[in-house]
């Protein structure tokens, strides 16, 4: 991993956001309105900087090309012209600097010659960008090495002993830098980009490495950052069709906006080198992915040939991976055709030993296979109610059990969402909330051994195409009304703090509402309310806003009767197991050592193999709580 060095408060490097500057270099042709315009441009599209050049034309060139630019050659002439057309005066060069404050983006510049860097440092700069030509300009990197501030420095126009030289020329003198790699052509073909050397700058040198883009459009630079270009440069102009240099291979306000997102977006999907399932993949699996199947009825007592047995959907029975495991077995029940094939019906299951010292531990449940599990020993049962089971008959037996019952998320293909601004949507999840309570307090709790037992429901305020955080007030306004209109007389209702970004049938959606710690307090708060603490949904909200976990649980600990204790990667694996995603239990579960309500192990496809995963993760919390 590459060294990281710090702009203005950000970090450059392998661990961090990728930093885009928007050079604006000298595509203002020398105006000021035009210089402030493309400032508010690299501001509005989401730029982490802009960047402007800075050149005393008699320190930077020779008198005489200075004097009579037509006596050069053709290039040489252009720009030096283009030049003395277009410079900024030092009074425009503050004013515009303060301008990029104001607007909040961090102003940047590259200094051409000693005199500019001396100007330069009045303003305060927090780094330099060296441009290509001076890459190999010991001179004016010596003078920009004694400042003391970081350097981007771009690799085009050199050769790779160049780049050696001058990385030796940086370390000798202990500067702060990190390497650009550039085609200094405008616009660059595409066949001259040759992103693969960015790899190679990082491996030879140990130092943050980025790229300097003068392509048309924006996919290459996209590219870039996926191959790990830790800062990104490009052009952006007001108009490819205005005279100077560099225009044509600029970006217009629109193509530095999209180039900006589309980075952000392929940062977001690089996440982490660790495979899980996603929710989405999960309910997908479940109903496209394959099971082993019966091709006739087996009768207990025989042995299961290759010929008696399929795939099929849904994911319900053993997985296809563990064929030849379950051909040769012997059936241990009697198997109807077209049946899904589980364990218990080819293998004698003796449960492992695991040392649970829980108190209130608990267990996910369906009112069909309660009965059809050697749970353990749990103290509790979760009853997980979906659509079907409203209407459902139930046939319960006795339980010396303690009892919690999840309502509903979603029936059909509608959500339940208390929290909704459209009232009747609000209305219709009141409804389903009030149907789970009656039927908990008169058909299921007599069953069990809990006084007043906790009803957990997802507060909704759910949005399909980004979150709304501003609605919060308006949405916890509407909770408040659901919660207000409900008859909980004989239970404990109690709502589910959020992850960002659920996966919802149709597809992963945003929660707004109930996943900041101070907002929840104070939900509670005004509504004399108490919570289901999920640990899962708490570490995605955190991941995602940037928050600690730690403080976040103590913040809820006053208002939490309930826990459902679940790993989690990223911002969407819930449901991982204890120890095997990202969460800090130690930390985490500090603010419940003393907790005594329950703890429900909410593990993914926990009750497999008779709750393996359940016992697992009570075990492995035994030692937190």
């Amino acid at each position: 991993m590459s060294r990281a060095i710090g702009v203005g408060g950000r970090q450059i490097g392998d661990d961090a956001p990728t930093y885009i500057i928007a050079e604006a270099g000298v595509n203002h042709n020398g105006s000021l309105q035009r210089a402030k315009r493309l400032v508010d441009v690299a501001s509005e599209a989401g730029a982490d900087a802009v960047k402007f050049q800075k050149r005393k034309l008699r320190e930077t060139y020779l008198n005489e090309t200075v004097d009579d630019p037509s006596r050069s050659e053709m290039g040489v002439q252009y720009t030096v012209s283009n030049l003395k057309e277009v410079s900024l005066t030092d009074g425009e060069f503050r004013e515009l600097a303060a301008y990029a404050r104001d607007a909040d983006v961090r102003f940047l510049c590259s200094p051409w010659d000693e005199e500019s860097v001396a100007f330069l440092e009045g303003l305060d700069l927090s780094a330099y960008k060296v441009g290509s030509p001076d890459m190999t300009n010991f001179v004016l990197l010596e003078r920009l090495i004694e400042t003391g501030k970081p350097l981007l420095v771009s690799t085009g126009m050199s050769e790779a002993d160049e780049i050696d030289r001058t990385v030796q020329f940086l370390e000798e003198h202990d500067a702060a830098y990190a390497l650009l790699h550039c085609r200094s052509t405008y616009p660059a073909p595409y066949h001259n980009l040759n992103l693969a050397f960015i790899d190679e700058l990082r491996d030879r040198y140990d130092v943050p490495v980025g790229y300097s883009g003068h392509e048309r459009g924006i996919a290459v630079t996209t590219a870039a950052v996926a191959t790990g270009a830790a800062v990104v440069e490009r052009h952006v102009t007001l108009s490819r069709d205005l005279e100077g240099p560099d225009h044509a291979a600029s970006l217009e306000p629109n193509g530095l906006e999209k180039q900006v997102r589309d980075i952000r977006n392929v940062e977001e999907s690089m996440g982490k080198p660790v495979r899980y399932l996603t929710r989405g993949e999960y309910n997908n699996r479940r109903s496209l992915g394959k099971c082993l199947a019966t091709t006739r009825p087996i009768a207990a007592g025989e042995t299961i040939r290759r010929e008696d047995v399929t795939a099929k959907s849904p994911s319900k029975g053993i997985s296809p991976q563990e064929l030849y495991t379950v051909v040769g077995s012997e059936a241990l029940t009697d198997l109807s055709a077209d049946a899904p094939i589980h364990w218990d019906d080819v293998e004698e299951v003796t449960d492992e030993e695991y040392d649970i010292d829980l108190d209130g531990w608990g267990v996910v449940v369906r009112f069909a296979d309660i009965d059809e599990h050697d749970w353990g020993d749990p103290d509790v049962f979760e009853f997980r109610v979906n659509g079907a089971d409203m209407d459902a008959s139930l046939d319960l037996a006795g339980y010396d059990k303690g009892l919690g019952i999840h309502a509903p998320e979603q029936v059909g293909h509608d959500l339940v969402d208390p929290s909704a601004r459209d009232e009747a949507t609000r209305e219709e999840a009141v409804e389903v909330i009030q149907r789970v309570i009656d039927r908990t307090r008169t058909e299921i709790a007599p069953h069990f051994e809990t006084e007043a037992p906790p009803i957990v429901v997802h507060p909704g305020g759910v949005t399909r195409d980004h979150m709304q955080l501003e609605s919060v007030p308006e949405l916890n306004a509407a909770l408040e009304r659901s919660l207000a209109e409900l008859d909980t007389d004989g239970v404990t209702l109690l709502l589910e703090n959020m992850p960002p970004l659920p996966w919802i049938y149709g597809g992963q959606q945003y929660h707004n509402n109930f996943m900041r710690a101070d907002e929840i307090a104070a939900f509670c708060e005004r509504n004399d309310a108490k919570i289901c603490y999920d640990t899962s949904h708490a570490k995605l909200w955190c991941n995602y806003a940037d928050v600690d976990l730690a403080e976040h649980a103590r913040t809820l600990r006053p208002y939490t009767a309930y826990l459902h204790v679940a790993d989690a990667v990223g911002v969407d694996g819930e449901g991982i197991q204890i120890g095997d995603g990202e969460i800090d239990f130690g930390r985490a579960l500090e603010p419940f050592s003393d907790f005594d309500g329950p703890v429900i192990t909410e593990i993914w496809r926990g009750h497999e193999r008779r709750g393996k995963g359940f016992k697992l993760g009570a075990e492995r919390l035994s030692s937190y709580l």
